[in-house]
């Protein structure tokens, strides 16, 4: 069932095996076509961005070329390699791997949008990935690959909206990680109020697919995952399962294949994509890890990591360390947001205390529907959905709950992944993400406002 379409056996260890590995081959095809002719190809692949919505890449495309005619101004292209979603290690682990085909494919995009400049927004703090990216791009602008030297990497904190891609763009200018209202193909880089700037941003697996797509071709690409769904994606799974990792799968195969079978999960009691989806509950095991199929099973695929609990959890300790996670990272921009997810979690922790009432769990549910007002990013929604979908699948256990102290002694960390070794399986969180604050400090460390205001310093417009 497994395949390596994206992943090596081995890591690339330089640029000389990458090409004797027919690397190059895509960026060689683009530069023979016109740009527009790359995009149908990738329109043609059926590709949708592998970050977590699933949208078209080539109308993606399609729809920055669109606002920059209209405003006649420059584009921009971002690759967003931040990868804080809880549960999530793949861009990490291809950047380790073959950094050499995620850049090939920032180059094509770059050709096939015209885009002025390519900036690749990852935390500082992913040093091994940061260090196999400098080295690949140092080797591909000595060798002299189209667009290599117009590619910037650019270091961002460790905060969990840095991946947002509105987000993004603010880091990438020098400010915080704090959402913009409009998306980036209204409002890119370095955008002024007569040059829009429209800013292509996609993640690290879809660029992949781009360099492998235009080396052999949209019917290779088809021929794994289904007609709505094509190509492999590469899929994160950790908790209670014996076989922690990251795993490439065709699209289309069943969840229970890769948590059950590939993973060894055992005993499942619920599982969460990420913080932004619904819960996944047993019965759900069956449903096809495809965009459409996940969304109509009333979930979603995400980014593709797989947070497994089993049924020694207790489910409202699960939620309320999941829902402190999104309360933490919500930048305080919209008051519903900041607030409402405080207080949610406020109130979980208050069951999870032994103290709720019934009014508490209403209470809950209530401040899910107010949560969303005005929101800048989907932190909120994720917020709404992944709460709201526990408290309904769980009611029992909720109800239960209030008035009596947890019956489960298990410690649930934040599923932050700050490594997972390839050869023992050992799955290491991040070490600290208990003393985070809600100002983005650390309770042992200084104030949030000097810290944060320490990340960068503005730069100028290239």
């Amino acid at each position: 069932m497994a395949v390596n379409r994206l992943l090596p056996d081995e890591a690339v260890p330089d640029l000389e095996a990458y090409l004797a590995g027919d690397g190059g081959a895509g960026l060689t095809n683009a530069l023979d076509r016109a740009p527009e002719d790359v995009i149908e190809e990738v329109a043609a692949a059926g590709l949708r961005g592998r970050g977590g919505a699933g949208f078209p890449t080539a109308t993606k495309w399609r729809g920055v070329l669109e606002t920059a005619a209209e405003s006649d101004s420059p584009v921009y292209l971002v690759a967003n390699a931040a990868e804080g979603e809880p549960g999530t290690y793949k861009d990490r682990t291809l950047i380790e791997a073959d950094p050499y085909a995620f850049l090939e494919g920032v180059m094509i995009a770059m050709y096939a949008t015209g885009a002025r400049q390519a900036f690749v927004g990852i935390k500082e703090k992913f040093t091994r990935p940061v260090e196999r990216l400098g080295t690949a791009l140092t080797e591909m602008r000595e060798a002299g690959w189209r667009g290599a030297d117009r590619i910037e990497i650019h270091l961002g904190p460790d905060e969990y909206l840095f991946g947002e891609e509105k987000a993004m763009l603010e880091v990438i200018e020098g400010k915080l990680p704090l959402p913009r209202i409009l998306p980036p193909y209204q409002t890119g880089l370095f955008a002024t109020t007569t040059t829009p700037n429209p800013t292509v941003v996609n993640n690290v697996e879809s660029y992949v697919h781009v360099a492998r797509i235009l080396a052999h071709g949209a019917d290779w690409f088809r021929e794994t995952g289904t007609d709505d769904s094509p190509g492999s994606m590469l899929f994160t799974v950790v908790g209670d399962v014996a076989n922690p990792g990251v795993y490439e799968l065709p699209l289309g195969t069943p969840l229970r294949t890769l948590l059950v079978d590939i993973a060894g999960a055992s005993d499942v009691k619920a599982v969460y994509s990420g913080t932004s989806n619904t819960v996944i509950t047993p019965d759900q095991l069956d449903t096809p890890l495809t965009f459409d199929d996940m969304s109509e099973a009333g979930t979603g695929l995400g980014s593709g990591g797989f947070v497994v609990y089993d049924s020694r959890h207790c489910i409202v300790k699960v939620l309320l360390t999941l829902s402190n996670f999104l309360a933490v990272e919500s930048c305080g921009q919209c008051n519903a947001c900041k607030l409402g997810t405080g207080e949610i979690t406020d109130l979980l922790a208050k069951v999870d205390r032994g103290e709720g009432t019934q009014t508490d769990l209403e209470e809950i549910l209530k401040r899910t529907h107010t949560v969303t007002d005005q929101n800048r990013c989907y932190l909120p929604v994720g917020e709404q959905i992944m709460v709201g979908s526990t408290v309904e699948r769980f009611v029992d256990e909720f109800v239960a709950h209030a008035g009596t102290p947890c019956p489960s002694d298990r410690d649930v960390p934040t599923p932050l992944i700050d490594d997972i070794d390839e050869d023992t399986g050992e799955v290491t969180y991040h070490p600290r993400y208990h003393l985070k604050q809600a100002d983005w400090s650390y309770a042992d460390e200084e104030p949030a406002d000097e810290r944060l205001s320490a990340i960068t310093t503005p730069r100028e417009t290239p």
